[in-house]
């Protein structure tokens, strides 16, 4: 397939960036030149957890130099997508900083009082009183939203039960779908696109997972190269329906086509 001129690049962290808090090999090189030749460029990455001031630290500690105004979370674009649908509206929100944080500036109220949405993010503590206040809020009229449909996350102990597993145990209890605005969406991705004002024929992004970051990024119509140093095997790419415009190693062999 032909490559076109690749003027913006979005990545995934986890993966592609860095494993386990360790940088992968490559990536602070891959950053620092976009950064050299002034790239516009965005991280992206479901999890909701953190603030992207928190994310540019753990990178910064993994030797990975990213600013925070290029890291674009799912709470953030969720926090987007709420003030263009309902400007200065009102949520209950199950989650943490990254989350709760992104819902004040973006101008929302947060509040368990007949809320215009109820919002659900990555926490590590749900709590079954905060689910149950979810359910009856949704029952009662509150739209339904999720940051993200991953089931599970990575800890040190093994998965752990991630927002779309809570999302489907509300959606149990209330025959209500949430809207999930994150990856596979391409929603994240035009949100991502427009915060740094880049468009779709000349962005590529960079993935580790086929069935998030590549087959969003092909629904947003962008090049997309996938990174074998995630949750991807060579041989796991037949088996979807869809491939990415490229299949690379790693980031590291991507320093030269910045």
């Amino acid at each position: 397939m032909t490559s076109r001129t690749i003027e913006c690049w979005l990545t995934d962290m986890d993966g592609v960036l860095v494993h386990e808090g360790e940088a992968i090999p490559g990536a602070a090189d891959f950053i620092a030149a976009l950064r050299e030749h002034e790239r516009p460029f965005l991280v992206l990455t479901n999890n909701s957890i953190y603030t992207a001031r928190d994310l540019a630290a753990r990178l910064a500690h993994s030797g990975i130099d990213v600013p925070e105004e290029a890291i674009w979370t799912s709470a953030l674009a969720t926090a987007t997508f709420l003030t263009e649908q309902v400007p200065n509206g009102s949520a209950y929100v199950i989650g943490e900083a990254g989350l709760t944080t992104a819902m004040h500036e973006a101008g929302y109220t947060l509040t368990e009082s007949s809320p215009d949405y109820v919002v659900l993010g990555e926490t590590r503590t749900y709590s079954f009183e905060a689910i149950t206040k979810a359910i009856r809020l949704i029952k009662a009229g509150a739209r339904f939203i999720a940051t993200n449909p991953d089931t599970t996350g990575p800890s040190a102990e093994g998965p752990l039960p991630a927002t779309g597993a809570v999302a489907a145990m509300i959606t149990a209890a209330t025959g209500r779908s949430p809207y999930y605005v994150g990856k596979p969406n391409p929603m994240m991705f035009r949100s991502a696109l427009n915060r740094v004002e880049a468009h779709s024929e000349t962005t590529a992004m960079i993935g580790d997972r086929m069935d998030t970051d590549v087959v969003a990024g092909i629904e947003a119509g962008l090049e997309t190269f996938l990174v074998l140093t995630g949750s991807t095997a060579p041989e796991d790419v037949d088996h979807h329906p869809f491939r990415p415009t490229h299949v690379v190693d790693s980031v590291a062999d991507l320093v030269d086509r910045v």
